[in-house]
């Protein structure tokens, strides 16, 4: 079982800057790859990053490359995604998700690879 808790989401104007975090616990985090999703309203989810248990290897939705970037801390148990040039069509709930199943990383994954989810933090880019 892994627990996952997401912060630092909030209301920030177009072009602004977000750090979210991601504190898990449960089996050793450096075991398990890390991803973040988003849901905007009325949307499906989509991919947004993924990050390799050592953290080396990073894969970025099209739509998020060049502005955000993911890392992890395994010594703190915490995968970050900090936003960079925010947009309004980045308005969404966002959520990071432990992937226990894939060995190793070799591109973006799918959310049906991953079967632990934290409850979300809203993320507003207001124009």
């Amino acid at each position: 079982q892994v627990q996952l808790v997401e912060s630092g989401g909030g209301l920030v104007q177009v072009g602004g800057s977000l750090r979210l975090s991601c504190a898990a616990s449960g089996p050793t985090f450096s075991n398990i790859i890390m991803g973040w999703f988003r849901q905007a309203p009325g949307k499906g989810r989509e991919f947004v990053a993924v990050i390799s248990k050592n953290g080396i290897a990073t894969y970025y939705g099209d739509s998020v490359k060049g502005r955000f970037t993911i890392s992890r801390d395994n010594a703190k148990n915490t995968v970050y995604l900090q936003m960079n040039s925010l947009k309004p069509e980045d308005t969404a709930i966002y959520y990071c998700a432990a992937d226990l199943r894939t060995r190793w990383l070799l591109g973006p994954t799918p959310d049906r690879n991953y079967d632990y989810w934290g409850q979300g933090t809203q993320v507003t880019v207001s124009s």
